[in-house]
């Protein structure tokens, strides 16, 4: 496997400027910053992508399992390019993909508790190579919990792709087998990230100001 590399964005890392991007109307008052562009994004998908072609060429067919909801425009850009290479590269594989979705978050807190809430029948898993494909590694008891289920359907082998690692005094320490960024312990959104389903719909990762939490706050049962 090829020797783990992200980029590392630093604990006084500012961003942009939300004026230097197109930003949905609907969402300027609720980011403080622009924190990765799509661009950025975009870019490192495709570093990952010959990463991942190249350690997985010749080797026999991947299932792809992309974790729902916020790793879902992760794994189609990160597809698409490793699509690419499959076709102009002499290192190939052949990939077929399933979907499971995973709800552990309200508000910008960790629940505690894993719920499966949606996927296909993960027996497609057994005997076969898995890469799971994962917006963001937070604690990573999510990612613990998920790869405990997988391994229950006896799959050959398993690896993890994940776009963001946060740096969190609460991680148990994991680490994907290949990471896009590490970020300081802020809560981001964006390019499918969420915060309470809002968010999704922006090209970039930002940060969430405290007006926008507020704005789209679960209220809290009694």
């Amino acid at each position: 496997m090829s020797e783990l590399q992200y980029h590392r964005i630093a604990d006084d890392e500012k961003g942009f400027d939300l004026s230097m991007f197109c930003v949905p109307k609907h969402y300027e008052d609720d980011l403080e910053r622009v924190y990765i562009p799509h661009g950025l994004i975009m870019d490192r998908t495709e570093r990952l992508a010959r990463n991942i072609v190249n350690d997985f060429g010749y080797e026999e067919p991947i299932v792809a399992l992309c974790v729902l909801k916020g790793g879902y425009r992760f794994f189609g850009d990160l597809l698409n390019y490793i699509s690419a290479l499959n076709r102009n590269t002499d290192r190939s594989f052949q990939m077929s993909v399933d979907f499971i979705r995973l709800k552990s978050y309200q508000n910008d807190q960790a629940t505690g508790k894993i719920q499966v809430i949606g996927g296909d029948n993960l027996e497609n898993l057994r005997g076969k190579n898995v890469m799971i494909v994962e917006d963001i590694i937070d604690t990573g008891k999510t990612m613990l919990k998920l790869l405990d289920l997988v391994k229950d359907y006896n799959p050959k082998k398993v690896r993890v792709v994940s776009l963001l690692v946060k740096r969190t005094p609460h991680s148990v320490g994991y680490r994907p087998d290949y990471i896009g960024f590490e970020v300081p312990d802020k809560f981001v959104v964006g390019y499918a990230l969420d915060y309470n389903e809002f968010f999704r719909d922006l090209n970039h990762v930002c940060v969430v100001n405290e007006k926008g939490k507020e704005k789209y706050a679960i209220p809290k049962s009694d």
